[in-house]
């Protein structure tokens, strides 16, 4: 390896360089811990890398347990039953190692392990984080072995909730490790496809973040570089995975995307996560996947960034120079890329068709792909513009075996309702029939109307005001459905709309 080790001290501790992992007893004792509990995943556990990691440990006169109980999308049952083994071992802290759930649920042990509240009211929103005592929160030590999350130097963890399977953000300034041990040699065992996979969830991470519409030049220039660092870097650690100068700079690039997206994400990462969610299926590749499609859909607003950002990486052509090497990027190292090129290309805002078999390729089973299409990607057939994929693909998919639907009638097809409203096009009133069903449009929801097609942003109206009674004028009615059911077994009408 050409470059040398080296010892940073942003956003936390870092020790980088191949070898740096035989510091680790070292490193826990200088943070206080003498009792670690090692958090990692069932397939690494089991690994001869890690056995002697543990060896080295205990010679060091520490003493250490594993704990390994973890998913690929954690949930909140892997951190109740890492407290209960944090707790009979009477440890005093955690080294997190692994991919991104390894080190999520290693943080999320050292944060609830002392807590009387749910993790999940500890929900990165406001400040919920302070419901936490955080004199109660332990040391962490985090070792990544994959580079794309960047969890070692994050605040957060990723939780699945067990009901909603939604993707939780749990957030405390505490669960930032004391130390992250960069060590490339770690990773020269990730397989080709997880490699690209975790790699382009870096990608997105960086990209993401330089395109943030957030004040933040610090985090937009690491954002930048770091997209250097995976465009000169990934396609050489997927083909040659014991290049340790590839795997080194692809570990940077991973920190850096997670430090840097502080400045906020986007749309890549609201589709990767429901599906994730929903449908286990791996985060990284899911971004891969979504990518160029948010690309193509943000162009008005991040052209001039993402030109710029052209410029710096030596990618000729602008915007559509930068797409066009995000795409050969997926074709080169392995993504699903080829159904979805002639769409992109020849037709931009057409993903209907694409985007399950897409969904295929990443492992989410047939039926739930056609579940998917069927109640999601369908209307996206003439908008792609970013409200409306965040909207259709993100929080409409998230909550598709939960929420009330709309019903068919044999005039109209199902328009899409949400409590919350990402295009509101038009403004309208409703009036509410009282031979209507239970259900009720409140103020707030966005709707599509009947007998429109086809269906375009144009088509949507956002409820402003609720009256009772019949309106001055005839007015299209509304369908509602209060359960999701047969099409011939729609509920009724609830009253009437205007514009």
């Amino acid at each position: 390896m050409t470059i040398p080790n080296r010892n940073f001290s942003y956003p936390t501790a870092l020790k980088y360089g191949v070898g740096r992992i035989k510091e680790l007893a070292e490193l826990c004792k200088a943070n206080g811990i003498m009792r670690p509990l090692f958090v990692t995943d069932p397939g690494l556990a089991g690994m001869p890398m890690v056995h002697a990691i543990i060896a080295d440990v205990k010679n060091a006169g520490l003493a250490i347990e594993i704990f390994s109980d973890v998913r690929p999308n954690p949930i909140e049952a892997n951190i109740l039953e890492g407290v209960k083994a944090y707790k009979a071992g009477r440890h005093d802290g955690v080294i997190a190692f692994g991919g991104g759930s390894g080190l999520d649920i290693g943080k999320m042990i050292a944060l609830m392990h002392g807590q009387v509240i749910s993790v999940f009211e500890l929900e990165d929103i406001g400040d919920w984080w302070t419901r936490a005592d955080a004199s109660r929160i332990s040391p962490i030590i985090a070792v990544p072995t994959t580079a794309g999350t960047g969890s070692e130097v994050g605040r957060a963890g990723v939780v699945t909730h067990p009901i909603t399977h939604e993707k939780k953000i749990i957030f405390h300034p505490a669960i930032m490790p004391k130390v992250a041990i960069l060590d490339p040699q770690l990773t020269v065992g990730l397989p080709p496809k997880l490699t690209a996979a975790t790699g382009m969830d870096a990608l997105a991470h960086c990209l993401e973040a330089y395109c943030a519409p957030f004040y933040h030049p610090l985090s937009a220039g690491v954002g930048l570089e770091g997209m250097r660092l995976v465009k000169e870097n990934l396609a050489k650690a997927v083909k040659k995975g014991s290049d340790l100068d590839a795997r080194g700079n692809m570990l940077m690039a991973s920190t850096m995307g997670a430090t840097a997206f502080q400045r906020g994400l986007g749309a890549i990462h609201a589709l990767s996560h429901p599906f994730g969610g929903l449908y286990d299926a791996h985060h990284g590749l899911l971004n891969g996947i979504v990518m160029p499609y948010v690309l193509k859909a943000n162009r008005k607003k991040i052209e001039k960034d993402i030109e710029r950002a052209a410029a710096y990486l030596g990618i000729k052509g602008g915007f559509n120079g930068f797409l066009k090497w995000i795409l050969s990027l997926r074709k080169e190292i392995g993504i699903p890329e080829e159904k979805f090129y002639t769409n992109i290309e020849n037709k931009g805002n057409t993903v209907s068709a694409t985007i399950p078999m897409a969904l295929r390729d990443a492992g989410i089973r047939p039926e739930q792909v056609d579940y998917i299409n069927a109640h999601g990607t369908s209307t996206m057939a003439d908008t792609i513009e970013l409200g409306a994929v965040e909207r259709l693909l993100g929080d409409h998919a998230r909550r598709a075996e939960r929420t009330s639907r709309w019903s068919r009638s044999a005039t109209s097809s199902p328009p899409i309702c949400s409590r919350r409203s990402f295009i509101p096009a038009r403004r309208c009133t409703i009036w509410r029939s009282s031979s209507g069903a239970t259900g009720s449009l409140r103020p707030g929801f966005s709707f599509r109307w009947p007998r429109r097609a086809p269906w375009t942003a144009s088509s949507w109206a956002r409820v402003t005001e609720r009256r009772w009674g019949s309106p001055p004028a005839p007015m299209p009615r509304v369908w509602w459905s209060a359960k999701r059911r047969a099409p011939s077994r729609w509920r009724g009408t609830v009253g009437w709309f205007a514009t």
